[in-house]
Order: structure tokens, then sequence, then C-alpha cells
């Protein structure tokens, strides 16, 4: 048919194009006038005639070239301009169709929830007392589902019947009809999720920001620093690795596309140096106190700036205030919602304890944003609410009903969070002549700057004695604690370490601190690591350090990064109250040599590639995508009262809290050979499940209780396990195109 038309003159051909163009805008215009008794008759219709059209213009563009360039070429030599014209044409009709469908689609279901005068004009009064039937919700405003959401429904019910009761709804759009709720409830309050067409604009709006070019000097960051006397020592950290830091930041670029990602405001505040915290961190910090936190937040700081986003630094109460313009004196029942400053927000537990005071209700416009520096994890149990008080579970840093994936860990210990890292400082290489000739003798360099830390332990420092001559880094030689025989050199600086630690033969842990990144540093520099094992595993349960603590997790060691993550010959994990294990650990030890090892994602180049990957992948405010993506998902079924993370070890896998969504669903579980006599939805920690006795499939129906970590009795859990990277546990193999580093 086509053939035969472009094998006229131009006239002729031009108008069959003007006729095809009223025949689409016709088509348009049916869209908006398209009015069937059944909602889900007339979604279809559309759809059909959409489709219709896209196939009209996409076979008059196949017909147009194949006419120009096929047997017929030379005939038609004429018309080139004329084909340039045509393909131009039809390119710009196809993208204008798929933006219209999304506008259109919008329209319709604006128009059809507004007409107030008839009783099934909007979904929710129709179905007052019963179920919201999602295929309505569907058919109105584009949802296919509310699954993971389990407050929307009630949420678009109290809507209906109170949107009148506050004049600020009104300023939000919400004008009646479900559809502006739901947008209402999505992006006000993220109850729901969010409506495809909200989505799509969104995404647009995003293609047109600035780009982020990646940094290769630390100068400017630097600068900035020097002017906070709070931030000396993370500016000194940075200082001393910036060649590093720069170094790696090139190769990086080298191995990955970094080019057209969006620059984004983020802001970092820094809640465990502010004044009002009253932790006098930044006074206490030369002089032996707690640096672990510090660590990550200057690796935070240095990897944001490197990746050429804006980075806004808070230390008080007063800056935070000021960078995110809060508003005063509301007097409606809705949250203020301020100017769009802002696209992330890093701040840890005492910050954002802040944060909930600054803004107070208007928290909920920030919430998505926010990415929870948090050393030892929180798992879903304690960060629901509402479940965390019906299990009366006591914690000062829990019920903060963010998503799990929002908290960022110093380790890869807790699946159901982020993990964030550090980077362990590095102050030679191998061609260092310098550190050619330091010679590796038989040092012990003890793991404990504090008194607390060395109470107990002289028995077992009298075993290790007899093999190695032992060293500390005491801050003050004159205490009780310390051994006589222990060689103090006081607090050193990083490059001083770091030379004493390429003498030293081992590194002796006394049970605490816990999971700090000194040990990473001693393996990093050739060490061996002596890691005091824990039987019974330490938790809240016996341990008063974790009493407190938003988690239930058990520590098997010292280090359990090290443990299970490096292992021998550079961790040697022993009961260190034990003298005869003690004794054959040390003679082992000391016959060894070994090279200095350091797993890639604690390299400043691997923390720069797992934080791109958070910044630019994980979307916590509009649900756009799932990530890690569904190509690395392996799904496993644990045994009775065994839990995903151990499900998912048990096969060399790691648990992925991610795709909790996706598998809770019916449809998927069929696809995983799961078949269901009977399906159920509960809230608890260890759904999905599935009980093989009776076949009764149980689906979660509180998306903020997904979780690795349960387990049930009685019932099998349905895990979403995934692979990783070695040395770079947070990515998936699937996840970049990247090497893979052994």
């Amino acid at each position: 048919m086509f053939g035969s038309l472009f094998r006229r003159n131009t006239s002729q051909k031009l108008g069959v194009l003007l006729l095809i163009f009223g025949f689409i805008w016709g088509l348009v215009l049916l869209r908006y006038t398209v009015q069937q008794p059944k909602h889900q008759n007339s979604a279809e219709l559309r759809e059909q005639i959409l489709e219709l059209s896209k196939r009209y213009v996409r076979a008059l563009a196949e017909e147009n070239h194949n006419a120009v360039d096929g047997p017929h070429g030379a005939s038609m030599a004429g018309y080139a301009d004329l084909k340039r014209t045509i393909a131009v044409l039809l390119d710009d009709i196809l993208q204008r169709l798929g933006k219209l469908e999304n506008k259109v689609d919008y329209v319709i279901t604006s128009g059809l929830t507004n007409n107030t005068n008839s009783t099934n004009s909007n979904p929710v009064s129709a179905a007052a007392n019963k179920q919201i039937n999602l295929q309505e919700l569907a058919a109105f405003c584009g949802l296919t589902s509310i699954d993971g959401f389990p407050h929307c429904e009630e949420k678009i019910k109290w809507m209906e019947q109170m949107w009148k009761s506050e004049t600020c709804y009104a300023n939000y759009g919400v004008n009646g009809t479900v559809c502006s709720f739901i947008a209402y409830l999505s992006e006000v309050e993220n109850f729901c999720p969010m409506l495809p067409v909200r989505i799509n604009q969104i995404a647009d709006d995003d293609a047109l920001k600035p780009k982020a070019n990646v940094v290769t000097s630390l100068d400017g960051l630097l600068e900035m620093l020097a002017a906070r006397e709070e931030l000396i020592w993370i500016k000194q950290r940075i200082e001393r690795m910036k060649d590093n830091w720069i170094a790696d930041m090139k190769a990086l670029a080298k191995k990955q596309n970094l080019e057209n990602r969006p620059k984004k405001k983020i802001l970092l505040h820094l809640g465990l140096l502010t004044k009002e915290s009253g932790f006098k961190i930044a006074e206490n910090v030369f002089k032996g106190g707690p640096l672990g936190e510090l660590v990550q937040w200057s690796d935070l700081i240095a990897s944001v700036y490197l990746l050429g986003h804006n980075l806004i630094l808070s230390t008080s109460v007063t800056d935070l205030k000021g960078y995110l313009s809060v508003l005063t004196g509301n007097k409606d029942g809705c949250p203020i919602r301020g100017p769009k400053l802002l696209d992330l927000i890093y701040i840890d537990i005492v910050g954002l304890k802040q944060l909930q005071t600054v803004l107070g209700a208007s928290l909920t416009h920030y919430r998505c944003l926010l990415r929870v520096l948090d050393s030892f994890g929180t798992e879903p149990e304690f960060n629901h609410a509402e479940y965390a008080k019906k299990k009366n579970h006591g914690s000062p840093w829990g019920k903060l009903n963010l998503i799990p994936k929002q908290f960022y860990n110093m380790f890869p210990h807790t699946p159901d969070n982020s993990f964030l890292g550090f980077v362990v400082e590095q102050h030679f290489n191998s061609n260092n002549i310098t550190l050619n000739k330091i010679p590796r003798t038989n040092k012990a360099l003890i793991y404990g700057k504090l008194a607390d830390y060395w109470k107990d332990k002289t028995s077992f420092l009298d075993i290790v004695r007899k093999y190695a001559e032992i060293h500390g880094t005491f801050h003050n030689e004159h205490s009780v604690l310390l051994p006589k025989y222990v060689i103090n050199h006081g607090i050193l600086s990083g490059r001083d370490l770091h030379l004493l630690l390429r003498g030293t033969k081992v590194f002796v842990g006394l049970g605490f601190p816990y999971e700090g990144p000194a040990p990473l540093e001693a393996i990093a520099n050739g060490c061996i690591f002596l890691n005091p094992n824990f039987n019974p595993p330490k938790s809240r349960k016996n341990t008063n350090f974790f009493k407190m603590k938003p988690t239930f997790r058990e520590l098997s060691s010292q280090h359990p990064y090290a443990e299970v993550y490096i292992g021998k010959p550079h961790v040697w994990t022993i009961d260190i109250d034990n003298p005869s294990d003690v004794k054959e650990a040390m003679r082992q030890i000391m016959e060894q040599k070994v090279d200095p090892y350091l797993p890639y994602e604690f390299t400043s180049e691997g923390m720069l590639e797992r934080l791109n990957v958070f910044i630019e992948k994980q979307d916590f405010c509009r649900q756009r995508e799932i990530w890690p993506p569904l190509t690395a998902l392996k799904v496993k079924m644990a045994k009775p009262s065994q839990s995903c993370v151990e499900a998912c070890q048990r096969e060399q896998l790691i648990c992925e809290s991610a795709f909790f969504y996706h598998l809770n669903k019916e449809t998927e579980l069929k696809r995983y050979g799961i078949y269901c006599k009977s399906l159920k939805r509960e809230s608890d920690l260890y759904l999905p499940a599935f009980n093989p006795e009776n076949q009764v499939c149980l689906l979660q129906s509180d998306y903020l209780l997904f979780s690795c970590a349960g387990s049930h009795e009685h019932y099998s859990r349905i895990c979403p396990c995934r692979d990783y990277v070695k040395g770079q546990v947070a990515v998936c193999q699937d996840c970049l195109e990247r090497e893979v580093h052994s």
C-alpha cells in the first residue's frame, strides 16, 4: 500500500502525509472524548488507538526508507530532501505521541474523577465500604498496584472525607479526585506509589539538570575544610590521602563512563560534631578519642566532592536551619513544603534527631532524601516504630520508619542496610624506597588506645610477650593498667603509625573496640591480625554496649568482617582466654610471612565506585526502578527457623532486601516454581514465606518490614539472594560494566 503511495508525485505524497497527520490528531481528539460505561474497556480502547497510531507512523517511516533506498532509488533521487523532511517529521510525531500518552491519560483520569455529580465517578466513593479495586485505580490513574504501601488505601479513604479540612491541601493540588489524592500521598507524604505520569515528568526535568564533572584536585575542598575548626582532623586525613584520592578518581574515570551524570545538591550534616550534641568529639579527637565515625565522614566528604556534586557541609543546628530554608508559622494541619534545594542529605543518627526537631511535620518532604550513617546497623524490626513498640524493643535510635536501605553501615554486616564503608589509609606502596628498608621483626602492636581496653588482659599479654616484643600506642603512658614491659609510643600521627605497622609482625586485638578500621590498616601494612572470638556471640542480649543498639545482630568476634571476608593467613580468630589456643596461634604466626592485603572495597577507588552507584541508582522517592537489576536475583528457599541471611550465605550469595518488593507477588512466586494452594497477607519479619505442609503462602503487607534477618519455626522463608563482585560486595556482577577485582 505505502509503496504505491510513494511512487506518486511530491504533492500527492504531501497530501497523504497531511491526511495521516489529520488522522492521528483526530485519534488524539477521540482520546479526549472516549467515554465508556466500564473504565477498563475505555482504557483498553485508548491503548489500542494509541498503538494503531504508532503502527501507522512506523509503517510510513519504514516504507519511506524502502522507497528511497530500495530498488526504486534511482527514480526517487529527486526526492532526497523530501525524504529527510519526512524522516524528521515522523520521528517528531513518534516522540510527541509518547509524551502525549501520559498527558492525555492524566487529563482523562482527572476529568473522570472530577465528576462529582456521579456516584461512580470516584473509585473511593464507589468502594467506601470495601477494599479499593486495583483495576479501577489502574484505569483512573495509571497505577497497576499499591502492593508494598500498606497505608495507601486507608489514607486515600481519609483524604476523600477530609481533603477540605485544611486549606493547604489545595495548595498541593488536591481537588477532590482520587488521582489528586494519590499524587499528594505519593509526593508529599510518601504513603502511596507515585503516578507513572509524574515519574516521567520528573525524569524529563532531571534530564535538563547540569552534569557532574569528575574533579581531579582537592584544593578547593581543603580550603573549605580549613575554615572550620571542628573539621581540622577531617582536613588532615584528606590532605594525607590526597594523592591516592586523585589517582584513584582518574583510574575509575578511565574504567567507567562517568559522563552525563546529573549534578546533585548534597547536604552533609555531621551531627556528632555539633555543639548541640554535647559529645565534644572534635575536642578529644587528638587525645585517643573515637575515630571510626570521623574516618567514614572524611571519606564520604572526599568522595562526594571528587564525583563532582555540589557539596554543602553543616556542623551546627544553625547551619542546618539555614540550608533547609526552614519556614515557620504553619497554622495548617499538613506539612510545609519549602523550596526544592536538595537532592540528597547524608546525616548521622544524632543529626537526624536534630533534623526532626528543626523540621517537625515538614520532615516528610525530606524523608526519602535521607542517607543515615549508622556504624552498627538498624534492623527493620527496630526501624518500624509500630512493630518495635508491639515487641517492646527499647532503643533511643530506632523507630524512624525509613526504608532500611537508607541506613549506611561501616561494614557489610546488615544486608537490610546499605554498605557505605570507608577507605583504609595507605601511606606507602610496594615501590616505596623507605618501605623496603623497614625490617619486619617479631613485634606485636596492641590494638587499644584507652585504659579500659587493657583491663583484665595481662595474663593474655604475658603469653604474647613470650613470642613477640609488645608495643602500644597508649595515650597515657603512666597508667597502672599498662604492663611495664609494653613499649609505648603514645598517640602517633597516621604516617608514624603506618611506619610502625610496617615493621610489626602481629596486630593484637583485646576484644574492644568492635569493628573499627584499625585492623584493616594493619592487614594492609602486612601485619597478621589476632582477632579475639566471642563465644557466645556478643549482642544486645548479653552485652551492655549493644543493649540500646537497634539490632539483634550477633558478633562472633571483635572484627567479623576480617574473620569472614578475609580470614587466614591474614586473620587468626581465636579464644584469647584459652592459653593453649593463644600459644599455638602465636607460634604459627611467628613462622609465617604474609604480603600486605587490602580488599578493593576499602580502597579510595572502591569507595568512589560504590558511592557513585548509590547516588545514581538508589531512589527512595520515586520507586522508578529496582536496583540492583533483577538479572542478579536468585530465589532460594530457607529452612524453617532459618533467616534469609543464612540461606543466601549457604549458597555463597548475599540476601538483597531490595528484591523483596518484586518477589512479594503470587505471579512471581509461580515463576520461581512456588505454587500456593491458598494465599494470605500479613505483616511480620519472616514474610514472604511458604508453609511446606499445607502449601500456604504468606505475603508481606508492610514494605518497611521486609527483612533478611527474620525467621519462623514453621515457615520456610522465600529469599531474594544475589551474587556479588569479590572485593566489592555491595555491587552485583551485572550492576556495572567493570573489571572484576580479585
